[in-house]
């Protein structure tokens, strides 16, 4: 084995903490887009050294969550209103093409999967804790993914989700949105039920252009 190619496990494990630990604080809300973020304060606060802070904010930097400024240093990244219709723009496709392919491709165990994580989004505890709801509506489209049975598409969906969380959370503080989301997604469960490919692709399209205008409609205000 070549030594020169051996990656400490205890540092690489640091670093994957310090990421997950960022990034769970990003989509949680807990630093806001355009926040400037201290390499010092991090160190402290996440307990490790300066090169995993910045590793980490490399990391996130390539997913879009962190922008790094030069002679200004690190921030949450600010999406603009055109930045947004871009990812919903393709979002809304990748879906269409998801939802389409699940209705046809998807085993009867995978069906029933996403209608009992739809039936746990819909319970009172999930509903009144924005983080939970969150987690539980990208469990929903991790479910999916899986079965659309389109590889690529699964990977660019998953590649957006970051920045589409930190989208969502926009889109919930909608009142109301949270109801109309539950039945649009109860509509495109049922066709999927149902077999229905076409009528799940312009559902999971139509679902996505809502979402948009309500992201939207809370960036004006």
């Amino acid at each position: 084995m070549n030594q020169m190619l051996r990656v400490p496990r205890e540092e690489t494990s640091l670093r994957e903490r310090a990421t997950q630990t960022l990034r769970k604080a990003i989509l949680d809300g807990h630093f806001a887009p355009g926040q400037k973020l201290s390499e010092r304060e991090l160190c402290e606060d996440l307990d490790v050294s300066r090169s995993c802070v910045r590793e980490a904010l490399q990391h996130l930097q390539a997913e879009g969550l962190i922008t790094i400024i030069p002679h200004r240093g690190p921030e949450v990244t600010t999406i603009s209103a055109q930045e947004v219709r871009d990812i919903y723009e393709v979002r809304a496709n990748l879906e269409s093409l998801a939802g389409r392919n699940f209705a046809n491709n998807a085993s009867p165990e995978q069906i029933q999967a996403l209608r009992a994580k739809l039936t746990e989004l819909a319970e009172p505890d999930v509903a009144e804790d924005r983080s939970t709801m969150l987690t539980v509506k990208n469990q929903f489209y991790d479910i999916l993914i899986e079965g659309c049975g389109n590889l690529v598409a699964g990977q660019m969906l998953q590649q957006l989700n970051n920045r589409v969380t930190v989208l969502r959370r926009i889109s919930m503080s909608q009142p109301g949105r949270f109801a109309n989301t539950l039945k649009e997604l109860d509509a495109i469960v049922t066709a999927i039920e149902n077999r229905d490919g076409d009528t799940a692709a312009r559902l999971c399209a139509e679902h996505v252009q809502k979402a948009v205008d309500n992201v939207l409609r809370s960036m004006q205000a």
